[in-house]
């Protein structure tokens, strides 16, 4: 049997609605520390206009990727669309591609075939990463010397006054998938995953929208049920699960295989939430290493005044978090507390400098804008950290890269990937900063109105969208539509 060509990545682009909050200044109005904000969480995120829905993110995105990378759209065979926004119930990413098939029509170009695949996929945070793994699997089999976008898109909303308000955001990416790519291949053969089912994490149930009237152009506000400590120590848990899946495929020892990471991308819900993760995934790796390992961990432990036997039974432990969500009279605990006590000892090392903030670093200042996109936020640092490079003028050719995906309930996959050589003409058309750019600042009386569903009128340029023109209210025959969104392409 002949080898597989190598599949991976080979274009992203971006699209985030230009209604931007700035937190320094949601601060202000909140009452909240905003050093603080900007050191946990970000410097911004992006919100939706009245005109806008999760449908019309993900099809401007598309239609950007084909765009800027001169696609063919005859070639593309499969859509898949990761998302927790969707809408609709039966149709998910064939709505995007009717949208974009108006677009390039509009455009005077050839559309995407009916020979396409257009599956969704749901899991949380995760949803993105599922998809990207179906395209990356069709590619190997049924789908040969084809593409595949992934689009994905996510409206990441709290109620005002929550724990979670100042985490919000709006976007979409979409991702260019196809045999010997420009970027980087993906190695699936050598990725590890986890999920365990955690109750009360982070959950969307129907009965939220039972009485709410919708707004303008149909908008319901999707605030999730969610506890917010409980959910960092299932990221935490999951990530680790993940990464030790992924080391019992390895090689070498785990230390070393995360040290010789040129990048690593991660789910980012807020900015710290990744450090945090990576960190506590170090100390597993050097919890699972040789007697140099263990002398290091035990020098970190030292610092923290933990008992390094105590911090590598915990480590080595299934911690029963899942059982929170099953006994309310039992308190929240931490996944692992004495090494997140040794975690934030960690903080101050060279060795967090090395393996975390260094590792880190491509394209954060790029996302620190975004917000949270859900299933979109990885897919976004990736855009970023690769933009990022190559405007630094790093080379990153042949170095290895590490894909950390989560999504609530929960589910972890952490993914190696190596970047190919010619990288930088694929990123200099990943063009985030573009899209990032020009954006409109909203008052907070703009912002607490589009927050709550109501109508407000703000004067923008729109090049290229897709925007909500009407939503349906037939609920008699000959043609019912009630509640169906219909579109626009503004060319």
């Amino acid at each position: 049997m002949s080898e597989l060509p190598p599949v991976g990545i080979s274009g992203l682009a971006a699209y985030v609605p230009p209604y931007r909050v700035c937190l320094e200044e949601w601060s202000e109005w909140t009452g909240n520390n905003p050093d603080k904000i900007r050191a946990v969480v970000g410097s911004s995120f992006r919100m939706r206009g009245s005109e806008q829905s999760v449908y019309t993110l993900a099809a401007t995105a598309v239609l950007r990727l084909i765009r800027q990378y001169d696609l063919d759209p005859a070639q593309v065979t499969y859509l898949g669309f990761g998302t927790e926004s969707s809408t609709d119930n039966a149709a998910g990413a064939v709505i995007i591609k009717g949208m974009v098939n108006d677009g390039l029509r509009a455009l005077g170009k050839s559309t995407l075939p009916r020979e396409c695949e257009v599956p969704e996929f749901k899991h949380a945070c995760l949803g993105g990463i599922y998809a990207m793994k179906g395209a990356l699997r069709y590619l190997a089999t049924d789908g040969a010397g084809r593409q595949a976008i992934v689009v994905s898109a996510d409206l990441a909303q709290y109620a005002r006054g929550s724990s979670g308000e100042q985490t919000q955001g709006a976007g979409a990416v979409a991702m260019l998938l196809e045999e010997d790519p420009q970027l980087a291949t993906v190695d699936l053969r050598a990725a590890g995953k986890s999920s365990d089912y955690r109750g009360a994490d982070f959950r969307k149930p129907f009965i939220r929208f039972n009485q709410i009237a919708p707004g303008h152009h149909g908008h319901l506000n999707d605030f999730p049920v969610f506890n917010g400590p409980y959910s960092t120590a299932c990221y935490l848990e999951a990530t680790v699960a993940a990464l030790g899946a992924m080391f019992d495929k390895a090689d070498e020892r785990p230390s070393t295989w995360l040290k010789d990471l040129g990048v690593i991308f991660m789910h980012r819900p807020y900015q710290r939430m990744p450090e945090s993760g990576l960190a506590l995934g170090y100390l597993f790796a050097l919890a699972r290493g040789d007697e140099a390992d263990r002398a290091e961990l035990a020098a970190h432990c030292g610092a923290a005044d933990e008992s390094l036997v105590a911090v590598i039974e915990e480590l080595s432990s299934r911690p029963a978090i899942g059982e929170v969500a099953e006994n309310p009279a039992r308190p929240v605990l931490e996944a692992y507390p004495r090494a997140m006590n040794v975690v934030r000892a960690l903080r101050s090392t060279d060795a967090y400098r090395d393996v975390v903030t260094e590792k880190l670093a491509y394209g954060g200042d790029l996302v620190a804008e975004l917000g949270n996109l859900y299933t979109a936020s990885l897919p976004a640092w990736i855009a970023a950290g690769f933009e990022d490079a190559v405007e630094r003028g790093e080379d990153l050719t042949g170095h290895r890269m590490l894909l950390i995906g989560y999504g609530s309930g929960d589910a972890a996959e952490a993914i190696p990937c190596q970047v190919v050589p010619g990288w930088e003409s694929a990123a200099r058309r990943i063009r985030i900063s573009a899209a990032l750019a020009d954006p409109i600042g909203l008052d907070r009386d703009q912002y607490e109105r589009l927050h709550d569903g109501l109508q407000v009128e703000i004067e923008r340029n729109m090049v290229e969208e897709f925007v909500v023109s009407h939503v349906g209210d037939r609920a008699v025959a000959p043609v019912v539509d009630e509640g169906i969104e219909y579109y626009r392409f503004i060319a």
